[in-house]
């Protein structure tokens, strides 16, 4: 699986268009591919309760409809499913 910046835990978002990279302190697109210094943010596609519906929506738990992009650091029930 190839991973974007967006999904880094160094991705900070400016707006719906770009952001800034906080490793290398530079301009980036949320699309661009991941660098060598990537880490994967805790978010609701990489847990194991996240189950697929519908284009960019699902479901977590089989009850509560939510995006896959959404951060799941805070999340009590978040368990990483395994990704290669």
């Amino acid at each position: 699986m190839e991973y974007s910046c967006k999904d880094c835990r160094f991705y900070l978002p400016v707006d719906v268009f770009k952001g800034l990279c906080k490793m290398e302190k530079t301009s980036i697109t949320p699309d661009d591919l991941s660098c060598s210094k990537f880490e994967r943010q805790p978010k609701c596609k990489f847990c194991t309760h996240y189950s697929v519906e519908k284009d960019f929506l699902g479901k977590c738990m089989g009850t509560t409809i939510t995006s896959p992009d959404l951060n799941a650091s805070k999340c009590d029930d978040f368990t990483w499913v395994h990704l290669n």
